[in-house]
């Protein structure tokens, strides 16, 4: 199967991060600078409004936009063309949850917990206005978003997005379809890279057998969601496609689980059957799998490579193994800068400075360019490795939920030096 990416580079920065944390001017700009430094890509964060902890990988919904990204109205409010499926549930939901002091749907009355039609039709009548409120927003954030990627698109920037596995216990998304959704077990990871105690989501496990029963209907539509608002998607948690930590319910740490198997093919041979070859990306980090990578190869997705994992005991991790179909980054949002990153990699740290051949204060540079000119297909660089910026601009902790989310680029902060170096780098690295 041919590569789905053409030879290229890009960056990765999510909206809120921007001068301002919304779409409009600072957006277009960033656009601009991509241009003019040569960038063919641009990865963000999820799109959804955020929840608890205003993490993006938590939203209130699988398909909704952020309304928080949306500038102060400058033209006439859009109309939807054609109401997407999702809306009605959606919008109703924020309403409740506005009306209930932001209390998670379980926490709801009886009826409005349950969803009995006749409590949810006097609840549409009641909040009508709320509802209409949300309605228009989310036309508003369609519109916009539609606008920023046909100008990115023009610009040869191409947009990826990200789709998180798993969706937010207090989501419309389980709130509307609960039969989908397991309850007595909850997501997580077991101890890794980033944590001795595992990571604990407490997001909710799928009932596959309904998924399966329904032709992954819901699996089908949220694909075809993200490739409405992007030109690819980067898949979290790819191994989960093959099988999925199971904690229980009230576990405190995800030190204790078991592995459930996932019927990963099936879903996305019915992904491909709908929406044909289209480019993604996946996030194999992490512990993997030999069944895991059999899927993603099978189905053609190339893997990602992240250079600050490459220099620990193992050689066959070394940057020159990278496969040309893999995608390749310095860090991740996961991760540390690259300099905050080497001032507490030791041993790690000191192989990685031989292998560049450079001194500390140059890494940030120097694993751009390693990652520019190495093997692989797509590099992409988070816009804080660009600027060598060290730990204070990370953007999140994996298994904390404070402090997160929160780092904003300066307005000017990426120059017409850094499109004209990083241009030249892109060249030379024939990307």
């Amino acid at each position: 199967m041919t590569s789905m990416f053409a030879r290229a580079s890009g960056l990765l920065i999510h909206i809120t991060s921007l001068p301002g944390g919304r779409l409009g001017p600072a957006a277009d700009e960033f656009v601009q600078f991509c241009e003019a430094a040569g960038q063919r890509w641009w990865q963000l964060l999820p799109l959804g409004p955020p929840g608890y902890g205003e993490s993006p990988y938590a939203a209130l919904s699988a398909f909704a936009g952020n309304e928080a990204l949306l500038p102060a109205p400058r033209t006439p409010h859009p109309r939807w063309t054609k109401r997407p499926r999702w809306l009605r549930d959606y919008t109703l939901f924020r309403a409740l949850k506005d009306n209930y002091g932001q209390r998670p749907w379980w926490q709801w009355p009886r009826a409005l917990r349950d969803r009995e039609p006749e409590a949810l039709r006097r609840a549409r009548d009641r909040h009508a206005e709320r509802i209409r409120h949300y309605e228009e927003e989310q036309c508003r954030f369609d519109h916009e978003w539609t606008a920023l990627k046909r100008r990115a698109n023009d610009a040869g920037v191409s947009l990826m997005g990200d789709i998180p596995l798993f969706v937010a216990r207090d989501s419309a998304d389980v709130w509307a379809k609960r039969s989908l959704f397991r309850f007595d077990v909850v997501a997580g990871v077991p101890p890794d890279y980033f944590s001795s105690e595992g990571q604990l989501w407490g997001n909710p496990h799928y009932a596959w057998a309904a998924h399966k029963r329904s032709k992954f209907a819901w699996w089908v539509a949220r694909f075809e969601r993200a490739f409405e608002l992007f030109d690819a998607v980067r898949i979290d948690h790819f191994l989960g496609l093959h099988r999925v930590w199971q904690v229980a319910g009230r576990a405190k740490t995800a030190r204790k689980g078991a592995w459930e198997l996932v019927p990963g093919e099936a879903l996305l041979k019915a992904v491909r059957a709908k929406l044909g070859p289209v480019p993604m990306v996946a996030e194999n980090l992490g512990i993997l799998t030999a069944e895991a990578e059999a899927l993603r190869e099978r189905f053609g997705i190339p893997g990602m490579r992240v250079l600050q994992f490459s220099f620990g005991g193992d050689p066959s991790a070394r940057p020159f193994w990278n496969a040309q179909d893999s995608v390749v980054y310095t860090g991740t949002h996961d991760n540390d800068t690259t300099r905050g990153w080497l001032a507490t990699a030791n041993g790690d740290g000191t192989r990685a400075l031989r292998y560049l051949g450079c001194e500390a204060r140059d890494v940030s540079q120097a694993m751009v360019r390693l990652a520019w000119q190495s093997a692989s297909n797509l590099a992409i660089a988070p816009v804080q490795d660009v600027l060598g910026l060290g730990t204070k601009a990370r953007m999140n902790v994996p298994g904390t939920t404070e402090g997160n989310w929160s780092w904003r680029l300066r307005r000017g902060q990426l120059d017409q030096d850094y499109a004209r170096h990083l241009k030249a780098l892109t060249e030379d690295a024939a990307r």
